[in-house]
């Protein structure tokens, strides 16, 4: 019998005004939890799904199944074009991240579903953090974990 696969949440928040934007992931190793955000200056929301998607799937152990659960349209949409069919125009922009993004997604067994940003659930969670990190990210980039005590409080199901 296989092991269960990693669960990973991801979302992203981005401001235009500023071009800033915050990512968050929370990653569910059974009962253990980890987590990360971070942001970046002058950057296009699919910037910041994919630096958001590189971390988060680099923070998975190598070879590991992973399901991948988002809300935010960007990662959607980069999801969508990396492992979707052949798109009639490749993405022109952003082409360093979308290397590192197809680097990390090889030899994973990685399935992606799109999640509801409920209340309480670790899509939410990980939206609000997505947002601290977007606000740090207006004047410098940003990168810190998740503490384990927010970690907690994530409504991650058992």
């Amino acid at each position: 019998m296989s092991a269960p696969p990693l669960r990973i949440w991801i979302e992203i928040d981005h401001q235009a005004a500023f071009r800033s934007g915050g990512w968050a992931y929370v990653l569910a190793e059974g009962s253990v939890l980890s987590g990360a955000a971070g942001g970046e200056r002058a950057a296009t929301p699919q910037a910041i799904a994919l630096f958001g998607l590189v971390e988060a799937l680099k923070a998975a152990p190598a070879g590991a199944a992973v399901e991948v659960s988002s809300a935010s349209p960007a990662v959607i949409a980069a999801v969508r074009l990396a492992i979707g069919p052949a798109p009639a125009e490749p993405p022109t922009e952003d082409l360093q991240l979308w290397a590192q993004f197809v680097t990390v997604l090889k030899g994973r067994a990685a399935r992606f579903a799109p999640a509801t940003a409920a209340p309480r659930t670790p899509t939410a969670f990980a939206a609000a953090w997505a947002e601290l990190a977007r606000d740090k990210a207006k004047t410098r980039p940003f990168k810190a974990a998740i503490p384990k005590v927010n970690l907690a409080k994530a409504g991650v199901p058992a």
